[in-house]
């Protein structure tokens, strides 16, 4: 197994908000696991490139709750029941009824450029390509799957360090209007940092990898620092070993 398919994983949710959703995620993942062991590597890839859409819907999910008015904007164009849907969505998995080509799109509202669009756009082309019966063995070797799960891993590298804006916002959004255990869900910090932030937002190892490096000084400007300060000494304390 090439080591370097795990870290997929640290870009996955850190927790989620329904049994269901952790037990799609871990299906997905075995599947892949499977087939690359029994050298199944056609297989293998559909798992992995399922994964990799998972990860984009989270990601655009982010989004979608940060920046709701820019989202609403983005939607334009579509027929108005998906743009009911989408608006009004649960879960990141509503994002699987829009075509996954034209998905990436929604990337733009944080600044990501055409050309990195259609470097995304491209793994789909890919994935379709080997999922219809055309008589072709498109990955007959460890060497040439590895080599598409490393383009796979690239692009979610990209994609991280494009939505590290929104990422930031979400996290100094909450630490700003959560410190006062009065007037939020969760009387503790633990529990309100674990479903309000984490579980919420479906921030994976890497959010919060990038969120433990935030920078509080730049709060302090803000009428409950001390407070505000608390809260992020909580979180750093809970999640600096993740």
């Amino acid at each position: 197994m090439n080591e370097d398919s795990f870290k997929i994983l640290n870009y996955l949710p850190y927790s989620y908000k329904t049994t269901q959703e952790g037990e799609y995620i871990n299906f997905l993942w075995d599947a892949f696991y499977a087939n690359y062991e029994k050298e199944k590597y056609q297989f293998a890839f559909i798992g992995y490139h399922m994964l990799f859409m998972c990860f984009v819907y989270f990601s655009i999910w982010k989004i979608k709750i940060n920046r709701e008015k820019d989202f609403a904007k983005a939607l334009i164009g579509y027929n108005k029941d998906c743009e009911k849907n989408m608006i009004n969505a649960s879960s990141p998995f509503i994002f699987s009824e829009i075509n996954e080509s034209n998905i990436f799109r929604f990337f733009k509202l944080v600044g990501c450029e055409n050309d990195k669009i259609g470097e995304f756009t491209r793994l789909v082309k890919d994935r379709n390509d080997i999922a219809h019966s055309n008589g072709n063995i498109f990955f007959n070797s460890q060497g040439s799957l590895d080599e598409k799960i490393n383009e796979v891993l690239q692009c979610i590298f990209k994609i991280q360090e494009q939505t590290e804006c929104i990422i930031e916002d979400i996290f100094k959004q909450f630490l700003k209007n959560n410190w006062d255990s009065d007037a939020r869900e969760c009387l503790d910090d633990k529990d309100q940092i674990r479903e309000i932030l984490i579980r919420k937002n479906y921030f994976s190892k890497e959010d919060i990898k990038h969120c433990l490096s935030f920078d509080i000084n730049l709060l302090e400007q803000e009428k409950n620092f001390t407070k505000i300060k608390k809260l992020f000494k909580k979180f750093k304390k809970e999640y600096k070993e993740s």
